[in-house]
C-alpha cells in the first residue's frame, strides 16, 4: 500500500502481544479485512482490538489517540475506542502500538446519488450533525493548542492547497474509468476557494476524516467514530465532508440546518470534499479499489450541486 510499508502479520501480532501483554497471550488473533491505510488491524480475542502504524513515524499518532481522546469522548454522545494500553517497539517492529476496546457495529453505506432517499438518512444526517457540533463545543486547553501533534493541514486555509488539488485533478485525468468531470470540478474549487477566503474560519476540535470507513452504525443510527489519527485543532470546515459521502441531497440538508453552516463554510467543505477525494485517486488507485469508489461518489456528490 506504501512504499515505506511496515510488513505486520498475525505471527508478529501475537509474539508482540506475549511479550508486552503476557495476561492476553492466550487469546485469539485474527487480521480485520478491512484494514485502514494508516493503521493495520488485529483482533484480539472477543473484546479488543490492536492497532499498528502502517509506516515510520506512526507512533506520534498512537501517543495523540492515548492523551487526547479521553477528553473527546466525554464531549460526544457516541462511543469512540477506548485506549487501554499503549506499547513500546519490539521484536523487529520499530513503532509503538496500541490496544483499544472492541465496538460493535457496521460500516455505512455509502449513499448514490442516482438512489431513492431513505428516511433512514434523515437520522444519521442528525447523528453526524451532533457529532461534528459537539467536537466544535469541546473546550481546547491550552495545552492542546501548543501542542504540534494536533496542527494538521485540514484545520488550515483551503487556498494553501490550491497547487496540491490542481496536481492531483491532473494525474487523476490518467485514470481508466474514473468518469468524474475534472473541468466541472476545477470550476467548483474555484468558487470553494473564493469561498474560504472571504469567511473567518473558527477554530475548535475537528476529527479530519470523518468518513464512512471510520464511523459505525447499529440499524440507522451512529453508534461510533473511529480513527483519530487525524484529530486536530483548526478550522473544522472539514468534518462537513461526511454530507457528501453518506447523505442523499434531502438528508444533506438536514445535516446542514443542524450544524448551522453558512454559505461560505458549506462551499469550503465541498472544497474539502473535493480535495480529499482527488488527492485518494492517484495514490489508492490500485491499492484500495473500495475507497477509491467511495471518494468517487462523495465527489460525484458535491459536482451535483453544480
Amino acid at each position: 500500500m506504501h512504499d515505506d510499508e511496515i510488513p505486520v502479520d498475525v505471527a508478529l501480532v501475537r509474539r508482540l502481544v506475549a511479550r508486552a501483554l503476557p495476561a492476553y497471550a492466550d487469546l485469539d488473533v485474527r487480521a480485520l479485512e478491512a484494514s485502514g491505510s494508516s493503521n493495520a488491524l488485529f483482533r484480539l480475542g472477543p473484546d479488543l482490538l490492536v492497532r499498528l502504524p502502517r509506516q515510520p513515524g506512526g507512533s506520534a499518532i498512537i501517543a495523540k489517540e492515548s492523551r487526547w481522546l479521553p477528553v473527546i469522548a466525554a464531549g460526544l454522545s457516541v462511543a469512540v475506542p477506548g485506549v487501554l494500553t499503549v506499547c513500546e517497539p519490539d521484536l523487529g517492529y520499530p513503532e509503538r502500538w496500541s490496544v483499544t476496546r472492541w465496538i460493535d457495529g457496521q460500516l455505512p453505506s455509502v449513499i448514490t446519488e442516482d438512489g431513492s432517499p431513505e428516511p433512514a438518512r434523515h437520522a444519521l444526517a442528525r447523528d453526524l450533525a451532533a457529532v461534528v457540533t459537539q467536537m466544535r463545543e469541546i473546550a481546547v486547553p491550552e495545552e492542546a493548542v501548543r501542542d504540534d501533534a494536533l496542527s494538521w493541514y485540514r484545520g488550515g486555509p483551503l487556498p494553501d492547497l490550491d497547487a496540491d488539488f490542481r496536481e492531483a485533478v491532473e494525474a487523476s485525468r490518467r485514470l481508466p474509468c474514473l468518469d468524474l468531470d475534472t473541468d466541472a470540478a476545477l470550476r467548483l474549487w474555484d468558487t470553494a476557494l473564493a469561498a474560504a477566503r472571504d469567511r473567518v474560519p473558527v477554530s475548535g476540535w475537528y476529527h479530519g476524516d470523518l468518513l464512512a470507513e471510520n464511523l459505525l452504525v447499529r440499524g440507522d443510527r451512529l453508534v461510533a467514530v473511529l480513527d483519530f489519527g487525524g484529530l486536530a485543532v483548526g478550522d473544522p470546515a472539514v468534518d462537513c465532508i461526511a454530507a457528501w459521502e453518506l447523505l442523499d441531497a434531502e438528508s444533506r440538508a438536514t445535516f446542514r440546518s443542524q450544524v448551522g453552516a453558512d454559505d461560505a463554510s458549506w462551499l469550503t467543505s465541498m472544497g474539502w470534499a473535493l480535495l480529499i477525494a482527488f488527492v485518494t485517486f492517484p495514490y489508492y488507485w490500485e491499492t484500495m479499489p473500495a475507497r477509491c469508489a467511495s471518494r468517487r461518489a462523495m465527489a460525484q456528490a458535491v459536482l451535483g450541486e453544480l
